[in-house]
């Protein structure tokens, strides 16, 4: 999603109040982002906290401000200029953190991400993880306020089209409940789901807002006498899973089943690829099949 972000941006907010920091990354991928801001581009260097507070300041002055990096380190090292600096004043800053959950796989924990929605929530951000490219546009003309913004893979299924951006959408048809995902878990499911038949599958559903947690009409029919199944790339506390299951007690909506699959960070002691980890996880397309056919009648 970097290039399908970079170009979202030049596309949406290449105005003079918008301006890009970036933590000393961007080979490869932001080069048209610096030729179209120029010098409203700014390479922070390797200085993740200055970049927030250098965020805050523009942001101040009545700008619109992106800070990216590679996810943990634009979430975690700068947690409290980001709460002090940016959330506190509740200035227009979005935090883009690329690579969520274990993208960056071989480079180890300290390169992954799988409480930044939570840590992020809890500040009062706005999460946004996008489930496809298309998504980003409209999620780039909708930052008023500290923003989290977590960068992933597209991974539909080859020659699929993506439904129409809304913060909860139905990608693929199914009659044994629903499973919701977050982000790009959606293309994952919707792939491995896909060569089921549809009486013998849930319905797959993206999330992109972890903020507009209740789900619609059409999901809790669904869910009303069949499985509710919640995949995440995501540690089980704050994250999808957790909200949506207050939601529903909030709310009483009844769900016939709840399983939630989350990262279960590294049981093996091990470290490996993005695939690796989801697999431990029981997040890969073979167990999330595995999953739902173990749960028919």
């Amino acid at each position: 999603m970097r290039n399908a972000f970079a170009a979202g941006v030049i596309a949406e907010c290449n105005t003079p109040s918008h301006f890009f920091l970036t933590g000393d990354l961007g080979f490869m991928a932001l080069e048209q982002v610096r030729e179209a801001f120029g010098s409203r581009f700014i390479n922070a260097g390797v200085a993740e906290q200055n970049m927030i507070g250098v965020a805050a300041g523009l942001a101040r002055e009545g700008n619109t401000v992106f800070a990216y990096s590679i996810a943990p380190f634009c979430y975690a090292r700068p947690f409290e200029q980001i709460r002090n600096d940016v959330c506190l004043p509740s200035l227009p800053v979005c935090v883009v953190g690329n690579g969520g959950g274990f993208a960056y796989g071989h480079m180890g924990p300290t390169h992954h991400a799988l409480e930044d929605c939570a840590a992020m929530a809890a500040l009062g951000m706005a999460v946004r993880v996008p489930a496809f490219d298309e998504d980003i546009p409209p999620l780039l003309q909708h930052i008023h306020g500290p923003t989290y913004l977590r960068l992933g893979y597209d991974v539909r299924p080859p020659g699929t089209t993506v439904p129409a951006y809304q913060a909860w959408r139905q990608v693929s048809p199914g009659a044994r409940g629903a499973l919701v995902a977050l982000g790009p878990m959606a293309g994952v499911a919707w792939t491995a789901l896909q060569s089921l038949d549809e009486t013998a599958r849930p319905a797959v559903w993206a999330v992109t807002e972890l903020d507009t947690a209740c789900p619609p009409p059409a999901l809790c029919a669904q869910i009303a006498n069949a499985p509710l199944y919640v995949v995440e790339e995501h540690v089980r506390e704050g994250g999808l899973g957790t909200t949506l299951a207050a939601t529903l007690l909030t709310h009483r909506i009844p769900v016939h089943r709840f399983e939630h699959r989350h990262a279960l960070r590294y049981p093996s002691g091990r470290f490996g690829s993005q695939d690796f980890h989801r697999r431990e996880s029981g997040l890969d397309a073979a167990s999330l099949q595995t999953l739902v056919l173990d749960g028919m009648p």
